[in-house]
């Protein structure tokens, strides 16, 4: 069957007659359906301009969130905070993609500046990244909102997958250190003593293994009384 339809495909390219048979066809069709046939192609046309619109439209709104979160970035630099949360939240509000992803990051650490945790606990949430960096200190700055508000356990938790994403030389040891002075907060002074322990053995060169080292005395010293 599929030989048969391809010798009368190429039949139908290689000789005028033929051609001119599908032609008269595709003629006939299109007079005897020509409302239907109109409609398909207003449909076609339509989905295209749509679609190019579309594209149009993100890149434009893509290029005025940036923009805007430029001027919001500035003020958050300036530690203009009423400002830069004044201009962030618009800039999340009214735009998608990368423009507002950045603006919940800043938004949530102005918003811990101001002393407004649970807000800033909701954007800090939304922020998303594969970035080294920037996703763990997210998660992190979720866990000192959750410790300024004394809800230790959650803070644990979110300290907890600061460390465990991508773990690092570099910055893993500051989250270890966090996570284990929330679990001393939370009473859970075994955990923090884990905590400590990972910090001196498997990143003993870092800054933080020399506090670690100093807790972690005093902490095996007052379990054991």
């Amino acid at each position: 069957m599929a030989k048969k339809e391809t010798k009368e495909s190429i039949e139908i390219i290689e000789s005028p007659e033929a051609l001119q048979q599908e032609l008269t066809k595709v003629t006939g069709f299109f007079e005897n359906n020509k409302s239907s046939a109109i409609l398909a192609i207003i449909v076609v046309i339509a989905a295209i301009v749509g679609y190019f619109g579309f594209s149009w439209y993100q890149n434009n709104q893509s290029a005025e969130g940036e923009k805007k979160l430029y001027k919001a970035v500035y003020a958050f630099e300036a530690d203009s905070l009423a400002t830069a949360a004044k201009d962030l939240a618009k800039v999340s509000d009214e735009f998608g993609g990368s423009a507002q992803n950045l603006a919940d990051l800043y938004l949530g650490i102005t918003l811990i500046k101001q002393g407004k945790y649970d807000q800033a606990i909701e954007k800090l949430k939304n922020f998303k990244s594969s970035d080294l960096l920037v996703q763990a200190r997210a998660l992190s700055l979720v866990g000192d909102a959750y410790s300024e508000k004394k809800s230790y356990t959650d803070a644990i938790e979110f300290y907890q997958k600061a460390a465990e994403y991508k773990p690092n030389k570099f910055f893993s040891p500051g989250y270890l250190l966090k996570l284990a002075n929330a679990q001393e907060a939370n009473k859970q002074p075994k955990e923090a003593l884990a905590t400590y322990t990972e910090i001196t053995e498997k990143y003993p060169q870092s800054a933080e293994s020399v506090p670690a080292k100093k807790y972690k005395a005093l902490l095996e010293s007052s379990i054991s009384e």
